[in-house]
């Protein structure tokens, strides 16, 4: 009630003063009323009331919608005022007209000159000085804008919360796991000024923060142990979340945290574990099941990175503009698919095999010589190839074949050769294909093949694969006799995607070609071990198979539209037969070797096509990706202030700019994510969205200071930032709150109190297991299975189930649970936790019996209460002692009489009952004492301030 009456009061003072303001006053107005028809997707009339131009030029009719100054010039304000239900604007059926009050601050902002402003996220964050009457209370900059609007909204701030209060929710808010008994005396005895300080500072150098900050940065990148969709198989990325928990705790500054993660492959000189940062995007989902398009989902892929980094770096909901301009926000249609071209043309692909991917040492040490061995052998590879295409190039005799006979394999159709000697297949797209071609046989050295797009129509290309699976050649002397060539090394004209050309002509798969899309023309030669010298009247076989095993998913690969040449200049045989060649092919032959002589685990990693295979990005209309629309170069939207390099624009440059001076939103995104995770609720409330249909900042001046201090003053180091916020007087307010503050800051974002909110899903499992004894601090690794309820998960295809954990990995911390799309852990889902299926940018959190149940019922929480129990029952020889130790180990509170009272009876109910019925102790304990004290235990660890920080 209280904010609503201050906002009246505050609107109805700043008309009579004469001093609206367009994003405050004005642009709520549009956005609630007129830019579903005069926005970004619609702009009815020529009109669009998201941009300055549209809205003050002319619109379809010739006349002005607003004319600074003139009121009664301006369309916007006769249609507004209409009473007449064809000129009123909205239109009745797209909703009630304006109110007088709405209508009034409209032609006020007209008559005043329609000064526009720019979004506030648009604008670049400043400091603003602010005066207090209560000096004495702040104790951090922050706290001067805190204490600022309360004061304004006639309010105070809560008393100091005591030692334990605070202390409990430090540590759980740092490391995510309570105090121990030992960490609570410490803290508790120490009588220095600088307490509190140190006891942070500890925190803070806990190896566990990392791992408390690590679950908020998954639930961003999407981090799953398997891969989505109906199959969801599993997939290796858990060195991905041990680099994320090592990152936040070594205090990596965000900008190199957010360099790594989306262009760890093009810095300069990386650091051994660069490559595995970039998984980060390499955690979408991915489509394995039979028949499915590959381009579709690699596409799909793509887009998810595009909407991910948005989300994760921007909050702005980004997606929107896939298929037409944003609607409240001035992103035109083309934005999207300029930024798109940043991840277009990586190396990954909607592949079963993860490529491209990186070797994980699975002893550190080894690391570095791993990461160089695997560039090095990149280097080697692309030599061999370069080298080959400078002798190629000198040849200039390569001459078209033209076939006596040709032959297709029944399934497709049949193949014939055009009058521009160009082979063209016919007929359906089998997944298994073979083709054989007849000419009249000549002397040859080299053998050239080009694979065509299917249509001449650049717009149109991206369309089926095109994969040379097997490439064989027999000469058929005059007599009849076969002899098969042997045919040496495949030259490709690039290096790019997941085959080995060599593989055509060895029996592999899958040979040369594109998938899971043909981009535009591709050429190699197949050069043959000697020259080839023929007698005259003897004819020449080609055979070329597409088989299956070109790609694992039922999708056609077959050459569809290509050319055969043939030069008799022997330059490629000679070449590929010096001893200078030769010798390249055995230094990557031995640096393979030694490669997979390190032990190690195969991680997908983010790499960059080659210069000669890049993909041709293009707007989709309507985002449908079947129709397609002009070629865009990379770039990134002029709203947000881009770089003044233009031209060239790498994933590096994104990512640089992300983090730079010019733009203004990522720095006050992560300063509001990080004060939401310690306060329950962000500046602005909408963590996801910064933009128009976002909540507005409750306190802008304090947004931009706290986002000012993280990037300038503490360089992006996350760790003195949140320093700051925990040893303000802000968060060491108490957080009991009186009725009357609960009427007016009810949902605390006045920060009239201190924070109060639920345990997060991992918190309320880690808690449990610290309490109990039973919590392993072992830290990174494969991910691991602790106890769930039976049946619940039951893999389709691969067969796959949950086997249970034994030893310490039974009892580690949550967020190395292993994490199913399809199938997360129950307890994790129940309390909140998401998919993952997409980026999650804020968990909703909620108070249901359902969670009661978990923590009442599951068998994982039912084996904690049991080690609870027995713990409580050796810290004290009599029950209540025994409850209150629990209790305080729990809460770091002391219970109260009633309480004790409370859970006394409990105790004894539960023994009267057991005594009863014997049978039912099998499950929980060995006597009905230790059973009933178990009940007790349960009980504990689902109470309301166990569950809360």
């Amino acid at each position: 009630m209280l904010r609503h009456s201050l906002l009246v009061t505050f609107f109805v003072s700043t008309l009579q003063a004469g001093e609206l303001s367009f994003n405050r006053d004005i642009r709520p107005i549009f956005t609630k009323h007129c830019t579903a028809c005069h926005g970004g997707v619609k702009e009815a009339g020529e009109i669009s009331l998201i941009l300055r131009d549209k809205a003050l030029g002319e619109g379809e009719s010739g006349n002005r919608a607003i004319v600074p100054g003139d009121p009664v010039q301006s369309e916007l304000m006769r249609r507004i005022t209409s009473k007449d239900p064809d000129e009123i604007m909205p239109k009745p059926k797209h909703g009630p007209p304006l109110a007088d009050e709405e209508i009034a601050t409209i032609r006020q902002w007209i008559q005043e000159g329609a000064e526009w402003e720019e979004l506030w996220s648009f604008t670049q964050p400043k400091e603003v000085a602010v005066t207090v009457k209560k000096a004495d209370w702040p104790k951090q900059v922050l706290d001067l804008h805190v204490l600022a609007k309360l004061e304004q909204a006639g309010l105070s701030p809560s008393p100091e919360s005591g030692k334990a209060e605070w202390f409990r929710r430090v540590s759980l808010d740092l490391t995510g796991l309570p105090p121990s008994p030992e960490d609570w005396a410490l803290f508790r005895d120490d009588a220095a000024a600088d307490a509190y300080e140190k006891a942070v500072d500890r925190l803070l150098a806990s190896p566990h923060f990392g791992e408390r900050w690590a679950v908020m940065w998954m639930d961003l990148a999407r981090y799953s142990d398997t891969k989505g969709f109906e199959k969801d198989p599993g997939r290796t990325v858990w060195p991905f979340r041990d680099w994320v928990v090592r990152a936040f705790n070594a205090d990596m500054p965000f900008d190199q945290f957010t360099i790594k993660q989306l262009a760890g492959d093009l810095i300069e000189n990386p650091e051994p574990t660069d490559l595995v940062a970039t998984v980060f995007h390499r955690n979408t989902m991915n489509n394995t099941e039979g028949g499915t398009d590959d381009e579709e989902y690699r596409l799909a892929a793509v887009m998810d990175r595009v909407s991910t980094t948005w989300t994760a770096w921007q909050a702005t909901t980004f997606a929107c503009v896939q298929c037409h301009s944003h609607p409240y926000d001035p992103y035109p249609h083309e934005d999207y698919y300029r930024f798109m071209a940043f991840f277009d043309n990586t190396e990954d692909a909607d592949l079963n095999d993860d490529f491209p991917s990186t070797r994980t040492a699975n002893d550190p040490a080894q690391q570095a010589q791993a990461t160089k061995l695997e560039k090095d052998i990149r280097a080697v590879r692309e030599a061999i190839n370069d080298q080959a295409l400078a002798v190629t190039a000198q040849i200039n005799d390569f001459k078209m074949l033209k076939a006596a006979a040709t032959k297709a394999s029944a399934a497709t159709g049949g193949i014939a050769q055009n009058a521009d000697g160009v082979f063209v297949a016919s007929g359906t797209n089998p997944t298994s294909s073979s083709y054989t071609l007849t000419f009249p046989a000549e002397s040859f050295a080299a053998i050239r093949l080009k694979i065509l797009p299917e249509s001449d129509d650049p717009k149109k290309w991206g369309g089926l694969a095109a994969v040379c699976g097997d490439f064989h050649l027999w000469i058929i002397k005059p007599d009849g006799t076969r002899q098969q060539i042997k045919l040496r090394e495949v030259i490709a004209d690039s290096l790019s995607g997941p085959f080995d050309p060599n593989e055509a002509i060895r029996g592999g798969a899958p040979g040369f070609g594109d998938y899971p899309a043909q981009r535009g023309p591709r050429w190699c030669v197949i050069v043959p071990e000697q020259a080839v010298v023929v007698e005259p009247g003897a004819q020449m076989e080609i055979s070329i198979f597409h088989a299956l095993s070109c790609n694992a998913d039922n999708q056609p690969s077959i050459l569809k539209k290509f050319t055969l040449e043939a030069s008799n200049n022997p330059a490629l045989v000679q070449f590929i037969a010096s001893p200078e060649h030769g010798a390249r092919w055995q230094q990557h032959g031995a640096m393979n070797g030694q490669l997979n002589a390190i032990p190690g685990t195969m991680v997908p990693v983010m790499t960059e096509r080659s210069p000669k295979a890049r993909r041709d990005t293009r707007v989709f209309i309507r985002g449908n990706r079947m129709t397609r629309d002009e070629s865009v170069t990379a770039g990134i939207p002029e709203i947000v202030q881009p770089p003044q390099k233009t031209e060239g624009l790498t994933r590096l440059d994104m990512a640089q700019w992300l983090v730079g001076d010019s733009n203004p939103l990522t720095a006050r995104v992560l300063a509001n994510r990080l004060w939401a995770e310690l306060f329950g609720i962000g500046i602005v409330e909408t963590i996801e969205d910064f933009g128009t249909s976002g909540t507005p900042p409750t306190n802008l001046e304090l947004l931009d200071h706290l986002s000012l201090r993280l990037q300038k003053h503490h360089a992006w180091r996350i760790k003195p930032f949140l320093r700051e916020l925990v040893l303000s007087a802000t968060y060491r307010q108490q957080s009991k709150a009186s009725p009357e503050l609960l009427e007016k800051d009810p949902r605390n974002q006045l920060i009239t109190r201190g924070p109060r909110q639920r345990l997060s899903a991992e918190m309320v499992r880690d808690q449990s297991l610290l309490v109990s004894g039973l919590l392993s601090r072992k830290q990174f690794g494969p991910p691991v299975f602790p106890p769930q309820p039976e049946g619940i998960w039951k893999s389709a295809y691969n067969g796959a189930r949950w086997e249970t954990s034994q030893g310490e990995d039974r009892y580690r911390r949550g967020l190395y649970t292993y994490s199913k799309r399809t199938s997360g852990y129950p307890s994790f889902l129940t309390f909140d936790a998401p998919s993952r299926d997409v980026c999650t940018p804020r968990r909703i959190n909620s108070n249901t019996p359902l969670q009661a149940l978990v923590t009442l019922n599951d068998p994982a929480y039912m084996e904690m209460a049991q080690a609870f129990a027995k713990r409580m029952t050796t810290a004290s020889p009599e029950l209540p002692a025994q409850l209150q130790q629990g209790y305080q180990w729990l809460t770091l509170q002391e219970a109260t009489p009633e309480v004790i009272t409370a859970l006394v009876a409990l105790h004894a109910d539960a023994f009267a009952e057991y005594n009863k019925n014997p049978a039912d102790l099998q499950k929980i304990a060995p006597s009905a004492a230790e059973a009933a004290m178990v009940l007790v235990a349960n009980t504990m660890l689902n109470l309301d301030s166990a569950l809360t920080r």
